[in-house]
C-alpha cells in the first residue's frame, strides 16, 4: 500500500479544505515546493497534488506552484484539478507529472478519458469524488446522478491506472476513511483503488493494513499529517513491516 501525502493548492499556497468548501481553507504552507521536499525527506514514495482553483475554473490555475514542486522533488507526482482537455494532459505529462487525475471530465466526457489512457498508458487516473453516494463535479460544487460504482465500471476496459475515491463528507474533518464504501468500489472494479477523505490517525493506517483492505492500492493523507496527528515515520514503518511480513 502506498501512502500519498496531499498538497492541495489554492492561490499558490498549500491548504486543506473542509468537505471541499473553498471558504474553509486552512493554509499550512506558503511554499508548496518546500513542503514537497519535506515529504520526500520523510520517506514518502509519491505525492498527491490537487490544483483546487483549477478544479473550479476548469483549467490549470496553479501551474507555477506545480512546476516548482516538480523541480524541487524527485518523487513521482499524481496531479488533479482542472484537467479537462487533452492538451492539458499532454502539457502536464511533458512537464514530468507521473499520473494525471481526471475527475469532472470523466463524468461528462468518458471518451476523453479512454483516449488519454490509450495515448498515455499507466499515466491516467480517474477521480471519483462522492457525496451521499453520487459523484460530484466542478470542484465538488455540483453533484451528478452517477454513482461511484457506475463511474468506476465505465472505465473497466480503458486501461486506467487507478481510481482515487474520495468521500467528500469526510474530507478534511478527520473522522476516518469511509472503508465500507471504498471497499465496495474496489470490489466492483478491477482498477486499483486509492482511498481518500478523512484519514485521521495511525489507527486508520493500521485499519488499511488489515486483510480486507489488501485490495486497495493506497490511501491519501492530508490534514492529519499537517496537524501532527500522524507521525509519517511511524505510518511508513507500519506499512513497511506489513509489506515484509
Amino acid at each position: 500500500m502506498i501512502l500519498f501525502p496531499a498538497i492541495d493548492l489554492k492561490e499558490g499556497r498549500c491548504v486543506r479544505l473542509v468537505q471541499g468548501d473553498m471558504a474553509q481553507a486552512i493554509v499550512f504552507s506558503d511554499d508548496p515546493a518546500a513542503q514537497a521536499s519535506v515529504f520526500e525527506e520523510q520517506g514518502f514514495s509519491w505525492l498527491h497534488v490537487v490544483d483546487l482553483d483549477g478544479a473550479f475554473a476548469g483549467a490549470p490555475m496553479n501551474a507555477s506552484a506545480v512546476d516548482a514542486i516538480l523541480a524541487r522533488t524527485n518523487l513521482p507526482v499524481q496531479l488533479g484539478g482542472g484537467i479537462r482537455e487533452m492538451r492539458t494532459v499532454e502539457a502536464w505529462i511533458e512537464k514530468g507529472v507521473s499520473r494525471v487525475i481526471i475527475g469532472t471530465a470523466a463524468v461528462r466526457d468518458p471518451a476523453f478519458v479512454r483516449e488519454a489512457a490509450r495515448l498515455y498508458p499507466g499515466k491516467i487516473a480517474v477521480g471519483v469524488d462522492a457525496k451521499d453516494g453520487r459523484v460530484a463535479v466542478e470542484g465538488w460544487a455540483k453533484t451528478s446522478s452517477t454513482t461511484a460504482e457506475e463511474l468506476g465500471r465505465r472505465f473497466e476496459d480503458a486501461g486506467v491506472a487507478a481510481i482515487i475515491y474520495t468521500d467528500i463528507a469526510r474530507d478534511g474533518i478527520l473522522k476516518g476513511l469511509n472503508i465500507e464504501m471504498t471497499l465496495a468500489l474496489a470490489e466492483a472494479v478491477t482498477i486499483p483503488v486509492i482511498a481518500s477523505g478523512g484519514l485521521a490517525s495511525i489507527e486508520d493506517v493500521h485499519r488499511l493494513l488489515e486483510p480486507d483492505c489488501a485490495m486497495l492500492a493506497g490511501a491519501i493523507t492530508g490534514r492529519a499529517l499537517y496537524d501532527g496527528r500522524i507521525d509519517p515515520r511511524e505510518a511508513l514503518a507500519a506499512i513497511a513491516r506489513k509489506a515484509a511480513a
